[in-house]
């Protein structure tokens, strides 16, 4: 899916979720959600693929520690 269509979607998302509608339509497509928590779900799952569509993957930290156990 590209950044584009998941900005739409998210927009979609957002603007039948700010109506207390259920039923969501974009690109020609119908999605309806069971409850609020769905929708919430969804949004979330897009914030974070856009996010990393946008910055790329997380980069990882590995701290290392030692000690002489004294």
């Amino acid at each position: 899916m590209t950044l584009e269509a998941m900005m739409a979607q998210r927009e979609a998302l957002l603007a039948a979720r700010y109506r207390g509608v259920r039923t969501v339509e974009y690109d020609g497509k119908r999605i309806t959600y069971a409850t609020d928590a769905e929708m919430a779900a969804a949004l979330a799952d897009l914030e974070k693929r856009i996010a990393v569509t946008e910055m790329g993957t997380p980069r990882r930290r590995i701290f290392t520690t030692a000690n002489k156990g004294l």
